[in-house]
């Protein structure tokens, strides 16, 4: 599965919510409809997520993915 830009980050920080919340993987599967093998692989490190899993994810944890455009440094 090829990535997006910052999808690593994205995913990184879904991982870290998941290990600091209080809902286990089953429950986020069954809420999400995300398979708790995907979150198993994802949070093993072994696949990512699809970005409309990764937003199912982050929505029943209280978060939201924002895509906004990249600040480039001024050429100088």
């Amino acid at each position: 599965m090829r990535m997006m830009p910052g999808m690593s980050e994205i995913l990184n920080r879904l991982k870290q919510a998941i290990r600091d919340g209080d809902k286990s993987r089953y429950r986020l599967s069954k809420e999400t409809g995300v398979e708790e093998s995907a979150l198993s692989r994802l949070m093993s490190g072994e696949r990512g997520l699809s970005i409309e899993a990764a937003e199912k994810v982050a929505v029943a944890l209280g978060l939201e993915i924002i895509i906004r455009p990249v600040k480039h440094k001024a050429k100088g």
